[in-house]
């Protein structure tokens, strides 16, 4: 279970898009606790909101059908919607950047079947632009 670095979102293959919104849900259903998400519960509910109207917008703009969004809105009934650009802005670093770039790397390497050279390359130029002088630069 990963939250993925909000600045790939637009990068992500389908299937880790739609694992990503399963696994909201199943915070708003049980407040799952799981040591890649655990800090989640360090931010106010303000952050994950945000951060779920990210994935939901891309979703959208792949025409990705939402069947339900009952659990989220029951999860964020009490919530005084401010308006967050940057969700988790103390994890979502350039760090955690790098960590996501990486495993979704190896995803593209191994071969994952929906992971195709177009949106790879475009993974890569994102890297590029965030890590041209703050990250490791191990690719």
């Amino acid at each position: 279970m990963r939250l993925w670095h909000q600045s790939l979102l637009r990068n992500l293959p389908k299937s880790q898009l739609l694992a990503q919104w399963r696994e909201l849900n199943s915070i708003f259903a049980k407040e799952d606790r799981h040591i890649l998400i655990n800090y989640i519960y360090d931010y106010p509910k303000e952050d994950l909101f945000a951060y779920t109207q990210l994935v939901l917008n891309e979703m959208r703009a792949r025409n990705i059908n939402i069947r339900t969004l009952d659990k989220m809105e029951r999860y964020f009934t009490d919530v005084p919607f401010e308006q967050i650009t940057d969700p988790f802005v103390h994890h979502h670093n350039e760090e955690y950047f790098e960590i996501c770039y990486f495993n979704l790397k190896e995803k593209y390497m191994r071969g994952q079947k929906d992971f195709d050279a177009e949106r790879y390359e475009a993974l890569t130029e994102k890297y590029e632009e965030i890590c041209s002088s703050q990250c490791s630069k191990q690719s």
